[in-house]
């Protein structure tokens, strides 16, 4: 019989959580536990229009489009205000130290936020959120602009980077919400194209706005987007948690029916869970997570190792050429076009390749009598990602340590991009499908990796250049990347599948 539900408060506190000890129901079990059990309320079988995965294609691209602009702008605040650090730290009397820190904070902030906030998605849903996190980033980002003190610039850099941190906890629960597995690729590649583009545009819209204008208008003009963007996810982008959209269903039967039997699958696994106990749990899951599986250990920090070398070439890349090649502030933002034109080539390349390797897997387990679906399927990709990310670091070191022409060293750069974007591609497809339930969570603990390795590498970049000069400290980068990037991997392929099986108990 079902158990009388909880107080409403409650309950939409305990909707984002699933059975333990027990795989994530499929649609088949749900619906035969429905004809057994007429209270229990799911998604029809096999159409549902409320069902997120039964969604009209472009209403998932108009909300797949709204992640990746909002994401676009987040990331693009990250790099912004790099060309011109030395004109802020002049303005606001900050030493060097003091002026990295300034940009730099901001990356911190993105590895404690998703921990938070990633949860608190599969808590009370995406749409609360994202426009929640939205306006605090906004409020923050604009004190940015009117900072008059080094410490007020730091702080605000702080705060508007933990609310610009959603994103990276949102967008894959919102992917893994809407989007089935054969569909896996092409959305995540469309995504991950715009944020990661904001990270190599941020420069050069710096590098123009540092010499036209004054270093406020970064932050000014990109409030100005969040702000148009803030509006237009209120009338765009619906609640998307499958979850929450079924509490509230079941709510609504019960009020109409005056029946209180009617019930979620979540309602009843927490049924007797205190508000502050599924806080609680909810809260600390991507700690465990990262403590305790191996499979986001190993993914963070493959993700991670890559996400730092980015950030390293977008911190060092003007100085090569101001410094090197003596050119101009403004050309030398022309050339993170490269970095740029590389992560749009591993989108649009490793989007529908991920879907084909998917596609074609699975007919050849069909063939042998089995058409189970396992997420080791995207672990391929990660293979080629890793050799052409390290072979392309090698070309850029050695062609900028003896000042080969600078198309050859954009060349360079654009292998090491390509290769990364196909790598990052498919772990992110690889940490949806192995953590459906809890993807927000997953993808927080992730992160934290990625944003403490974009916030520390860079420290140590400079120095490293000094003394081992381009040439072998990218060499030593790239031996580093095969390293990490091809045991791990091989290690998952194997032992994936009983590791997601003996974890499901612990998160």
């Amino acid at each position: 019989m079902a158990s009388q539900p909880l107080d409403d408060t409650i309950m939409e506190a305990v909707i984002g959580t699933e059975l333990e000890m027990s795989p994530m129901p499929t649609s088949k079990t749900l619906g035969d536990t429905k004809q057994m059990d007429p209270f229990l309320v799911t998604f029809d079988e096999p159409y549902d229009a409320e069902n997120p995965l039964d969604w009209s294609t472009s209403r998932k691209w108009s909300v797949t489009d709204v992640m990746s602009a909002t994401g676009f702008n987040r990331i693009m605040v990250s790099t912004i205000m790099a060309p011109a650090l030395s004109t802020i730290a002049l303005e606001l009397n900050m030493n060097s130290a003091e002026s990295a820190m300034a940009l730099s904070i901001y990356l911190l902030a993105t590895a404690f936020g998703p921990l938070f906030i990633g949860p608190l998605s599969e808590i009370y849903g995406r749409q609360v959120v994202l426009h929640g996190s939205g306006i605090w980033f906004l409020i923050w980002n604009i004190a940015c602009g009117f900072a008059n003190s080094k410490q007020l610039l730091i702080a605000s850099r702080f705060l508007a980077g933990f609310g610009a941190s959603s994103i990276y906890a949102l967008a894959g629960g919102v992917l893994g919400d809407i989007w089935r597995p054969e569909q896996r690729g092409r959305s995540l590649g469309i995504y991950l194209l715009i944020p990661i583009l904001g990270a190599c545009v941020g420069p050069i819209i710096g590098g123009f706005m540092a010499a036209r204008t004054t270093w406020r208008w970064m932050f000014w003009s990109t409030s100005i987007f969040q702000a148009i963007m803030i509006v237009m996810s209120f009338f765009i982008f619906p609640e998307t948690y499958g979850p929450l959209i079924l509490h509230r269903r079941a709510k609504r039967l019960r009020r109409q029916t005056g029946n209180q039997q009617y019930y979620t699958d979540n309602e009843r696994c927490d049924g007797d869970r205190s508000l502050l106990g599924v806080l609680g749990r909810a809260l600390t899951r991507p700690f465990r997570l990262l403590a305790f599986h191996p499979i986001i250990q190993v993914t963070a920090v493959l993700k991670g190792f890559n996400y730092g070398i980015l950030y390293i070439v977008l911190s060092t890349f003007s100085t090569l050429w101001t410094s090197h090649y003596h050119q101009s502030v403004e050309i030398s933002g022309l050339h993170y076009i490269a970095i740029s034109l590389g992560e749009m080539a591993g989108s649009h390349i490793g989007g529908p390749l991920i879907d084909y390797l998917y596609k074609r897997r699975l007919a050849k387990n069909a063939t042998s009598g089995n058409d189970t679906f396992t997420p080791e399927f995207r672990i391929p990709l990660m293979f080629p990602g890793v050799i052409i990310g390290s072979l392309g670091l090698l070309l850029y070191g050695w062609t900028a340590q003896y000042h080969v022409h600078w198309a050859v060293v954009d060349i360079g750069i654009f292998i090491v991009c390509f290769g990364m974007q196909l790598g990052t591609i498919a772990g992110t497809a690889y940490i949806i499908d192995s953590y459906p339930g809890h993807t927000s969570s997953a993808m927080a603990a992730s992160q934290f990796i990625s944003s403490l390795a974009a916030f520390l590498f860079p420290l140590f970049a400079p120095r490293m250049y000094q003394v081992l000069g381009y040439g072998w400290g990218n060499t030593a980068m790239g031996f580093a990347g095969l390293l990490l990037g091809i045991p791990p991997p091989l290690f998952l392929w194997k032992y994936g599948e009983k590791l997601r099986a003996k974890a499901r108990s612990t998160y």
